[in-house]
């Protein structure tokens, strides 16, 4: 086995991006947050059916973040002291080698063009790369094991 990789470079395009009243980079209260994502007007229709969901899944570009191994790749979560060390793919940390953020929201509301959310952790101007209705065959898990940290980790979080 090659321990070495090559660098695979996918085309991706952003379907829309988020108008946000966050504008700043937070690690808490994002539960109340009022999102919309505004799709470019060749994809809206793509919107169609959405409606007949309570949740969808948002993928997004976290495109403030930067991903430096030496810092990011093995650390304690938010670089708090009362978290263990963990790698990257062990938290949902913004700074990793593919600045991709995923989160389930409520669906607040449809218009043309556009998708009304809450709880988006997603500030304004962030790049939409795709949404997904939530379905829980696909995207629930019964019985999942969490650490312990991470309840601590997300407390305040989506408050």
């Amino acid at each position: 086995m090659n321990n070495s990789h090559t660098v695979d470079v996918f085309p991706m395009q952003t379907i829309g991006y988020v108008h946000s009243p966050v504008a700043l980079e937070t690690d808490e209260g994002w539960g109340n947050a009022v999102a919309e994502i505004h799709l470019y007007d060749d994809l809206a229709a793509g919107l169609h059916g959405l409606t007949d969901f309570s949740h969808a899944v948002i993928v997004f570009l976290m495109h403030h973040a930067s991903f430096d191994p030496a810092r990011h790749l093995l650390r304690a979560p938010r670089d708090r002291n009362d978290m263990p060390r963990t790698g990257i793919f062990a938290q949902r940390a913004k700074h990793r080698p593919n600045p991709i953020g995923i989160t389930t929201v409520p669906i607040l509301g449809i218009a043309p063009g556009v998708l009304r959310v809450r709880g988006l952790d997603a500030i304004d101007g962030t790049p939409v790369l795709d949404i997904k209705p939530y379905v829980p065959a696909f995207d629930a898990v019964e019985n999942p094991t969490v650490p312990e940290w991470m309840d601590r980790l997300m407390h305040g979080y989506f408050d």
